[in-house]
């Protein structure tokens, strides 16, 4: 199961979700807020709940890998926490377990608001999307970045996701951390240095963590670097 990153849809995975599938079935899913998934409103919590019944929907009560970047990294880490979901094997790319610092927390989410505000006032996504993945974050995507794919997004639909679902939102999940029994991978591109610590904090803090920073990669580490991090998440999942 791949979660995709905010602004971005199921289809968004590039040359990485092809190399994937040689020899994995994949299943994608729109987040709330995103694409096929505009209508629907929805916080972390919640989100993760409406994953693991798309997962036991499409493949039955079964364990599965779930893969989620950014946001997706996000929802997956909720899902792991905080539902039933039989998880194997987790891989979270660009992931953090939660800004713990309240008025750190206050600061980012009246941030994400600013900015849900002012995209519905406008609500041109093509700037949005344009302004978005020209960030520092994401210097060395270039023509990955796939911005027609994510103009399928609506002002309303992404505005509610960083309200309902931005980093802001988060509820600090260091504490819950220890507890997951399933191996996980976290995975950060070099470039990204504040991400690059949580993927290291969170490999320290998982009981069967393992931490890879993709030299080259920024913080969509695996659009930057597409070959080189499937060949890593394909050799770990067959190995973990």
């Amino acid at each position: 199961m791949l979660l995709h990153g905010f602004t971005q849809t199921a289809r968004l995975w590039g040359p990485f979700g092809d190399l994937l599938a040689h020899d994995h079935t994949l299943i994608g899913v729109d987040l709330p807020g995103h694409a096929g998934s505009d209508a629907v409103r929805a916080d972390l919590p919640t989100t993760a709940a409406l994953v693991r019944e798309a997962v036991t929907s499409a493949v039955g009560p079964v364990s599965c890998d779930l893969l989620g970047y950014s946001l997706g990294a996000r929802v997956a880490l909720h899902v792991a926490t905080g539902t039933d979901l039989g998880i194997r094997r987790l891989v979270v790319i660009g992931a953090t377990g939660g800004i713990e610092d309240p008025e750190a927390r206050r600061r980012r989410r009246e941030a994400d608001e600013a900015t849900a505000d002012a995209l519905e006032a406008s609500g041109d996504v093509e700037a949005f999307v344009t302004r978005w993945v020209s960030g520092p974050m994401f210097a060395r995507l270039a023509g990955a970045a796939q911005s027609d794919e994510r103009e399928r997004n609506t002002a309303v639909g992404l505005a509610s996701s960083l309200r309902l679902a931005g980093t802001g939102t988060q509820e600090p999940l260091w504490d819950h951390i220890p507890t997951l029994a399933m191996p996980l991978l976290a995975l950060a591109g070099t470039d990204d240095n504040r991400f690059s610590a949580h993927a290291e904090r969170l490999a320290l803090t998982a009981p069967n963590g393992i931490v890879s920073l993709i030299p080259g990669g920024g913080h969509a580490a695996h659009l930057a670097q597409p070959a080189v991090v499937a060949r890593l998440v394909g050799h770990w999942l067959a190995t973990a």
